[in-house]
């Protein structure tokens, strides 16, 4: 009897089996030349160019020129309607018919005035499916619309995906007809394919691997491409092999359907509201044919758009919510930065968020979804335990450049001792294809094995959108349970936290900040925006303050709580984690900016409307005035500081009189502006590297020397102007108002740089291990050596309003009022100023700046020196109106404890009549405090973060306060008798 030989090399045989499903090589004689059947096409195609996006509506209405194949449309962001008329075939008849379409543009499929089919080349959606099986019933002549975006997946970055926009590009159709799809031939194809990708996932290592190999190649030996009756052999025996079982102790990946869109980054916003359209049609599509497909999608912003400009697709997301298949995760009104936006943005984020899934799909998310930002504030547990939110999922630490980040499924602990359920889907991605690559990555990288046997693979074309495609559902269907890979299961974000928290009792818990050992250039890059966003958070803060009191000082004002809302959700957009950072391009910015202009401008207008606790400022003369010498110092008559400065503007000294310290170090200045060359690896906007510390450079050439301004009184101060370059300079008034325990640094600088990166520094005589960051609220520590690779990473950090450097009973607070960058290395405390990155805006940081920052020496601890309530001050000043001679001083609220700020007063949620208190603990201990009111209190409750009462919590209050105990972050509601 005659046997086939047997073959050895494994070589030969594996790339037998790639080459009998390649697109490249063969293709007239192997499988997948015949994916596709007959062709035809189309009858017409015409079109038309518009630069706005506009409706279907609309565009059915306008004129359609003829055009063909091949044509070129654009350019770049204008938007081009297609009409296309179609004729099938009567003979393919009960043949799957397919409109194959291939194009440069993203692209949706409109058909009878609603989009059915998002349609992107990179995102391998070519083709709209007219019928599964042609009938005679069936329509076979028909017009479809198409709308082409001229801008592909990511934008249309030149010479690469971040460089800036090319403007001019052209964008062409290449394929548009009607061709029979052989879907049998589809099915074989995904066989052969996970196949291959077992023999070279397992390696020569594994005999799981050689079986696939020598199953493929005999599936090769049997298949006859151009005979379909030999197809069901062939499949046949791969299922044979897909159906041997794993044992009960395999590792479990929950599989997720997921589209990360990002709000904003290499497009504006508006054409992310069609990637959404586009991405989200055609997950319903999936949804329709395969009832266990789960997709899970974040940002209640996106969600809104979508509902405003797609109703009826919006519609049908709220039937697969309900049936449990469309998963709404996140619970925030965008994915937004983890590190910049303030406390109380980060629980608008959170309000505005759950509020709105709540509203309109009848649920609050359970679990916070952020897998794509840059880093993660250490008040991130507390702020989600208060909004209902126990888990939490992301990615993005895989992406640290330098250290490894030990666990994929730990739980992480805040500053209050709050902990959240987190998971880092060990295949560190959100956007996997279901291969067999992802599911073996998902194995080996699991950091907690023997800790956590279920894991997560979300999977989908994602950051420009595009979602999961019917082929990576099949890839997972056809592996669920096969022996040598993880099992796999459609699953829920609350099914796989479910399953991971039962099996939680050997999990390890992170405590503070989870920090991204990258993209620390964001803390700087447009300062426009960062400056934007820090004054748009102060004045929300006044507004809702004014307004709450105007409303208990006058029953007939209109609290204005719809434009509140409003506004709030744009500074929310804004601080999407692609805009706030700068990672964007330059429309992006424009649009920012655009929206921060017009929100002050309203803010202003609701400002001066309203009645708010005031006290009548008299001309008093200063107890102790500043007055500044003609050596161009200033000495205050206060005994507070001292300070000396040179022509240059520099610090050569600042004497704490009352402490009976000099704050700056022996040899060296104060006030030091330094550049840096700025060129990082890849990522321009994103990334300062470490090495960028060897380019150190003094800006030293003066324009103007120092000179007086004021010579004192209530206020003294001095001015001088630095040449940077040729291009650019800095002009500073140096001020020091009376009674004031810290000097101000008035800043204007014309930049107009390259890959440069300016600072400015203070060496200190101060010695300590570590320097103090403010956070939201709240602070924390961090290395100010680098023993070690964790201390290195963090050359470059982000804070707040403050930094401080303190040994025992004296330091150093460095304050700004819009900057968020900085460095303290031993004794040198740093604030990072302006960088010039020139991808992905080419344009980012040029022009003219305004920002402020101030030096504070003080004795004792930071806390017992009023910093944080310094750093306030320089934040939010007092505002002046105008009054009458009699008024009366007034005042509505007031805490006993110095560590306790009232951060927060609005008015309650849908609910009138009732104000509330947000408070925190900011010194870090636990306190007892009250709360004083003149304010008519019926009751008081405290309430979480969503603003729900805790029926067991009842307020003790009294004529006089409140009393409350906070932990660190506590919310009251106060409901008011009438005035």
């Amino acid at each position: 009897m005659y046997h086939l030989p047997v073959l050895k090399n494994r070589r030969t045989l594996l790339e037998r089996a790639e080459k009998f499903i390649s697109d490249i090589y063969f293709t007239d004689c192997n499988l997948r030349g015949r994916l596709y059947g007959d062709s035809c096409p189309l009858e017409s195609l015409a079109c038309f160019l518009t630069p706005k996006r506009i409706t279907f509506s609309e565009a059915s209405k306008q004129i359609f020129d003829p055009c063909k194949v091949g044509d070129t449309f654009g350019p770049t962001w204008w938007t081009c309607w297609f009409k296309a008329t179609l004729k099938i075939p009567e003979s393919w008849r009960g043949k799957e018919v397919h409109l194959l379409w291939e194009s440069d543009g993203e692209a949706m499929v409109w058909r009878d005035e609603q989009p059915v089919q998002g349609l992107t080349k990179e995102g391998e959606k070519t083709s709209y499916i007219l019928s599964e099986c042609l009938q005679d019933e069936e329509p076979h002549s028909l017009t479809l619309y198409v709308e082409m975006a001229c801008n592909g997946l990511f934008g249309a970055g030149q010479g690469s995906q971040i460089a800036a926009p090319d403007p001019n590009r052209k964008f062409s159709v290449q394929r548009a007809e009607l061709v029979v799809f052989n879907r049998d031939v589809r099915e074989l194809l995904t066989d052969f394919e996970m196949l291959v990708d077992i023999v070279k996932e397992l390696g020569e290592e594994e005999q799981r691997g050689y079986q696939a190999l020598f199953t493929v190649n005999e599936m090769v030996n049997l298949c006859d491409p151009s005979d379909p009756s030999s197809f069901a052999k062939v499949h046949s025996l791969a299922g044979t092999f897909f159906n041997q079982r794993n044992g009960e102790s395999q590792h479990t990946v929950h599989a997720m359907g997921h589209c990360h869109i990002d709000s904003a980054w290499l497009w504006p916003y508006e054409e992310t509201i069609r990637k959404c359209g586009r991405s989200w049609v055609t997950v319903i599509r999936l949804m329709e044919k395969n009832p266990e497909f789960v997709f899970t999608c974040s940002q209640a912003q996106q969600f809104q758009w979508v509902k405003s400009w797609y109703p009826g697709l919006f519609s049908s997301i709220q039937h697969y919510v309900k049936k449990g298949q469309f998963i709404p995760v996140g619970g925030t009104w965008v994915e937004m930065d983890g590190n910049l936006p303030s406390g109380e943005s980060m629980v608008r984020q959170f309000l505005e968020g759950q509020r709105f899934f709540n509203k309109e799909f009848g649920r609050y998310c359970k679990e916070f979804w952020l897998p794509d930002t840059f880093g993660y504030s250490a008040q991130l547990p507390q702020i989600m335990q208060g909004c209902g939110i126990s888990n939490f999922l992301t990615q993005k630490l895989s992406w640290n450049l330098i250290n490894t980040f030990p666990h994929n499924t730990f739980f992480w602990e805040g500053l209050d001792g709050s902990t959240v359920l987190t998971h880092f889907p060990p295949g560190n991605s959100y956007e996997m294809k279901g291969k067999v690559e992802d599911l073996v990555k998902t194995l080996k990288n699991n950091k907690d094995k023997g800790r956590a046997n279920h894991s997560a693979a979300l999977f989908g074309f994602g950051d420009g959108g595009g979602g999961p495609t019917q082929l990576m559902l099949d890839r997972l269907r056809l592996v669920q349970d096969t022996n040598g890979l993880p099992k796999v299961q459609m699953s829920t974000p609350d099914e796989l936290f479910t399953r991971l928290q039962a099996d939680s009792a050997l999990l390890c818990t992170w405590a503070g900040e989870l920090f991204l050992e990258l993209h620390n250039g964001t803390y700087t890059t447009q300062a426009q925006i960062k400056r934007g966003n820090r004054q748009c958070e102060t004045l929300l803060h006044d507004i809702e303050i004014a307004s709450s009191l105007a409303l208990y000082r006058n029953n007939t004002f209109p609290y204005p709580a719809e434009k509140l809302q409003e506004l709030w959700r744009l500074l929310l957009l804004n601080q999407f984690h692609d805009v706030i950072p700068g990672s964007c391009i330059e429309m992006v910015v424009e649009d920012a900016l655009k929206y921060y202009e017009g929100e002050f401008l309203q803010l202003l207008v609701l400002v001066r409307a309203s009645s708010i606790g005031v006290s009548p400022v008299k001309d008093t003369p200063p107890v102790t005035p500043v007055s500044v010498t003609v050596q161009v110092s200033i000495l205050p008559f206060d005994l507070v500081n001292c300070t000396a400065i040179n022509r240059d503007g520099t610090l050569a000294s600042l004497y704490l009189i009352s402490g009976n310290r000099e704050s700056i170090s022996d040899g060296c200045l104060g006030n030091q502006f330094v550049m840096f060359d700025d060129v990082p690896l890849y990522w321009d906007a994103w990334d300062v590297m470490d090495y960028h510390l060897q380019t150190r450079k003094p800006v030293a050439e003066v324009v103007q020397p120092v000179h007086v301004v004021s010579s004192g009184g209530l206020r003294g101060s001095v001015s001088f102007t630095l040449r940077i370059s040729d291009k650019s300079t800095i002009t500073q008034e140096i001020i020091m108002d009376a009674m004031c325990p810290y000097i101000k640094f008035s800043t204007e600088v014309q930049w107009a740089e390259s890959h440069k990166f300016l600072k400015v520094e203070f060496p200190v005589r101060v010695r300590s291990p570590n320097a103090t960051y403010e956070i939201q609220f709240g602070h924390l520590q961090r290395p100010t050596h680098r023993n070690t690779s964790w201390d290195w990473a963090r050359f470059e950090v982000w804070g707040h309003k403050w930094a401080d450097l303190s040994e025992h009973n004296f330091g150093v607070s460095l304050l700004n009022d819009c900057k968020y960058g900085y460095s303290v290395h031993k004794n040198t405390m740093t604030l990072s100023l302006l960088r010039a990155p020139k991808a992905p805006d080419a344009t980012a940081d040029m022009g003219i700046h305004h920002f402020t920052y101030a030096i504070m020496p003080h004795t004792r601890s930071f806390q017992e020196a009023s910093v944080i309530q310094c750093a306030y001050n320089l934040n939010f000043p007092l505002r002046l109106i105008q009054c009458s001679p009699d008024t009366m001083p007034w005042s509505a609220f007031s805490v006993t404890s110095q560590a306790v700020i009232l951060e927060t007063i609005k008015q309650a949620e849908d609910r009138g009549g009732v104000l509330v208190v947000r408070l925190y603990e900011s010194h870090g201990s636990s306190v007892t405090a009250t709360l004083r009111t003149t304010l008519p209190v019926r009751e008081a409750w405290v309430c979480d973060l969503l603003e729900k009462q805790d029926p067991n919590r009842r307020v003790s209050f009294s004529f006089f306060g409140v009393f409350i105990s906070p932990p660190c972050l506590i919310l009251v509601f106060l409901a008011l008798a009438p005035w």
